[in-house]
């Protein structure tokens, strides 16, 4: 996948990470670029930086899997690296981030999870097809109304600064109802991202769509429709199995432990032990969000949905 060029200084341009040592070269580059260029450029590098990265590890991967942050991608995750990890036998494991558990077992295959945050800083086109239509592709979808409280949060509690900064997401305090129904990081932003998405449905050649509210409903069978796809073929012990490990409450214990289990002493480790909104599994209820708003706001929210998002995802009033 060809990337558009970026014009950097020579120290910066010699620094750019390997396929090897992504993570490392990209810190090492753009904490340099941070000394050098101005603020504006040292932004827009460091996205063109994480794009290239993920135009990698999309080149290598057996499949991608796309959403919006706070979609129920951990969940997820979750049940695929429990169900690799049992399937195959291994032991310790850490949960999948890319290729970690292909290079303990080459029969499981490379999964780039990605929320489709960068890729087009480096590609120079937002055309979903343009960047993801030589991929197998997930998306996972939610409900813009539940992922956009979730993701107030998120972005409340747990997000760093700097991303906050590099992502346009406001840095002032702001209420539940401002957030959400906010251009910067709200329903609308979630919403432009699913309509983009919605545009190229049609010209994939391998893409499954994955509701989160349909893997609520049932996970069984959804779970076991994603793993056809990603060309595996279950038993349903084995379903049974990743779903349960997967659960709500297991997933709670395992963040207020802090257990080290599938690496989750990273990925699931509340930012305040004794704040239950800043845990990353919160409660993972459908239509949960009506909870944190007046009936008006509400009222306001499902106006904006409906007349905004496209009909594809069948989000409707009071849901």
């Amino acid at each position: 996948m060809p990337g558009r060029s970026f014009d950097l200084p020579g120290k910066i341009a010699d620094m750019l990470p390997s396929t090897a040592t992504f993570r490392t070269g990209l810190r090492i580059a753009a904490a340099s670029a941070g000394r050098i260029l101005p603020e504006h450029q040292n932004i827009a590098f460091e996205r063109w930086l994480r794009g290239y990265e993920e135009a990698k590890k999309l080149e290598r991967a057996d499949a991608v899997i796309v959403s919006f942050g706070k979609s129920g991608r951990t969940w997820l995750r979750v049940m695929l690296t429990r169900y690799f990890t049992q399937k195959h036998g291994l032991s310790s494991p850490v949960m999948m981030e890319f290729d970690e558990l292909n290079r303990r077992h080459s029969a499981i295959p490379i999964l780039f999870f990605t929320h489709d945050n960068y890729l087009h800083d480096y590609t120079g086109t937002d055309v979903k097809f343009d960047n993801y239509g030589r991929s197998k592709v997930v998306l996972l979808v939610r409900d813009p109304r539940d992922t956009a409280i979730s993701q107030y949060f998120q972005w409340k509690h747990r997000i760093r600064r700097r991303k906050k900064i590099i992502n346009a997401y406001p840095l002032d305090d702001l209420g539940v109802y401002d957030f959400i129904a906010g251009e910067a990081a709200g329903i609308p932003k979630i919403i432009r991202f699913m309509n983009a998405w919605a545009r190229d449905l049609d010209r994939f050649a391998e893409l499954s769509l994955l509701r989160y509210e349909d893997l609520r409903a049932d996970n069984h069978r959804e779970f076991g429709r994603l793993l056809g796809f990603l060309g595996q073929s279950p038993g349903e012990p084995e379903i049974e199995d990743a779903v349960a490990y997967a659960s709500i409450e297991n997933m709670r214990n395992l963040e207020r432990q802090n257990s080290g289990k599938l690496g989750f002493n990273i990925r699931l480790k509340p930012a305040d032990a004794n704040d239950p909104s800043s845990f990353k599994v919160r409660r993972g209820k459908v239509g949960g969000w009506r909870d944190y708003l007046t009936p008006e706001e509400a009222e306001n929210i499902d106006r904006m949905v409906q007349a905004e998002l496209s009909p594809v995802f069948r989000y409707g009033e009071n849901q």
